[in-house]
């Protein structure tokens, strides 16, 4: 933590204490709460109140030594990289909805108010799913995590199953 009488320790933020007391009083912007869960993320190991190993869940540039605290503290890191990844996704504006009335078969899931498919069940929780799959696919970093957290016996299967859809089929 920068001890304001001592000038020569360090900040944990390029702006100036001053700066940002000022800014403070301003409004947040729509975009702020996207903007506290952008990440990037990254995991460190850490230890529970109870000294259990742990890993942490940490915005870049935040520092227990700055006085920060972890968002997130995991008793596995593979948890640990699930949760990095997942967290910019969680809480913003949807890609896809699911429509209210059956038509055409199913209940449409719609996105930006069109029909791109449609489910044979009312199921929310499946929407949400497409919603939060559809950020992985726009995030390599995130892709990465969940790689890294489903382990290497995973990965091995995956980069099998990858190569048999791309290589195989083509020449099929």
């Amino acid at each position: 933590m920068r001890d304001p009488e001592d000038p020569t320790t360090l900040s944990p933020n390029a702006f100036e204490d001053e700066f940002l007391r000022r800014f403070r009083q301003e409004d947040e912007p729509a975009s702020a709460a996207e903007a506290d869960v952008a990440g990037p993320w990254r995991v460190e190991p850490a230890s529970t109140s109870d000294g259990r190993e742990a890993f942490a869940l940490w915005r870049l540039g935040e520092r227990p030594q700055y006085g920060d605290s972890p968002s997130a503290l995991f008793l596995d890191r593979s948890t640990a990289l699930i949760a990095a990844a997942v967290r910019p996704f969680v809480g913003r504006e949807t890609f896809y909805e699911l429509g209210k009335e059956r038509w055409n078969g199913g209940f449409p899931l719609l996105r930006q108010g069109e029909a791109v498919g449609w489910l044979d069940l009312f199921d929310e929780d499946w929407a949400f799913g497409v919603n939060v799959l559809e950020r992985f696919t726009r995030s390599p970093e995130a892709i990465a995590q969940l790689l890294e957290a489903a382990g290497p016996l995973a990965l091995e299967h995956a980069g099998r199953i990858l190569r048999h859809r791309v290589v195989v089929e083509d020449e099929e």
